[in-house]
């Protein structure tokens, strides 16, 4: 029997005090969109797109404070070096596989220049990770209608995690990933502030959830030890705290850091990479850096349940070459999380 993916907290795992959002999700930013396209023939092609759309870049504004910050640049992150010299975003990130960002940035720019006829310049911003492991890559399956489609298609919904989008064929931790999302609201000096996370998990260690270290050896001893190529991870972080976009470097960095949590290796091959990006209206004075401590600790915290979410709502894949990829055992690491008095108390279904 299959089993069904679930999210953290459904299983009792509460990641940090903060409240979250309604949807506990990056979409609980209000104006932040979510869209995938999924690309999966059963046997071997597991892959597809997933999009993360601001609402807010339109004809009244067309960039938003931006900044990237790369924990190891083993990666194909198009777009990334003019956001860090102008600290502004001017396109929906789009995240892919990694033979597939090319065309997908061309994708993304049709998008740009069917928006904007008398633009003559445009920056499409695309990651990706390795999805070889169970996709097989070289196929770059990815199309320009599978882009668009994605962009198209992103709403406000709590968005579709584990083997969807562009998580449809990862890997991390030794387990099948995908992606996660999670949110925390927050209070500053001035008013409540949202962060949102979603992340395309693809990265090695070894699982480890709130102090337990749950290693793929021990819950599923019948797994394939080969370790997919590829460990990267990409990090996206939203929120409507006016920050710029030095502050949201910040931000970015914290979001890296929490991969830590969860049990990350940083190996030589890992492109870990994060975004971070700020939907407050232009105009209002960015928090000063002395109140900031809540909202890092909102992405700290939104990060790791991310990660989480994207490997609990993942079901077990079995991909080219017959390579397959296990979900991680609910109840076995339930009952390790309980006997650690690490549980909280779970999400009604």
């Amino acid at each position: 029997m299959t089993q069904p993916g679930r999210r953290a907290r459904d299983l009792g795992v509460v990641v940090g005090p903060l409240p979250i959002g309604r949807h506990n999700a990056i979409t609980d930013v209000a104006g932040v969109l979510v869209g995938h396209t999924t690309v999966d023939d059963g046997a071997d092609l597991h892959t597809g797109v997933t999009a993360v759309v601001p609402a807010q870049l339109g004809p009244q504004r067309w960039t938003l404070p931006a900044a990237v910050y790369t924990g190891n640049g083993y990666g194909k992150l198009v777009g990334s070096t003019q956001v860090d010299e102008l600290g502004v975003l001017e396109s929906p990130i789009v995240l892919t596989a990694t033979l597939s960002v090319f065309r997908a940035a061309d994708a993304v720019l049709t998008h740009l220049m069917r928006r904007r006829p008398d633009g003559l310049s445009f920056n499409p911003l695309v990651g990706e990770t390795n999805d070889g492991h169970l996709s097989d890559i070289r196929r770059r399956p990815i199309s320009e209608r599978h882009v668009l489609d994605a962009i198209d298609r992103a709403s406000a919904q709590p968005p579709a995690e584990g083997c969807v989008g562009a998580g449809t064929g990862t890997t991390a931790l030794g387990y099948k990933a995908g992606i996660g999302t999670s949110s925390r609201v927050v209070r500053t000096a001035d008013a409540p502030v949202t962060v949102g996370a979603l992340v395309q998990a693809n990265f090695g260690g070894v699982l480890t959830v709130l102090g337990v270290p749950l290693p793929v050896d021990e819950l599923v001893p019948q797994a394939d030890r080969t370790e997919p190529p590829g460990n990267s991870c990409m990090i996206l972080v939203a929120t409507d705290a006016a920050l710029d976009a030095r502050q949201l470097g910040r931000l970015a960095r914290r979001a890296v850091f929490a991969m830590g949590r969860v049990g990350a290796a940083y190996t030589n091959g890992s492109g870990d990479y994060a975004i971070a990006f700020s939907t407050a209206e232009p105009g209002r004075p960015a928090i000063p850096d002395a109140q900031l401590d809540p909202v890092f600790a909102a992405v700290l915290d939104s990060v790791e349940e991310a990660l989480l979410n994207s490997l609990f709502a993942a079901t077990t894949t079995r991909g080219v070459g017959g390579r397959t990829s296990h979900a991680v055992p609910h109840e076995a690491a339930v009952r390790r999380l309980a006997a650690a008095g690490r549980l909280g108390r779970p999400s009604p279904d």
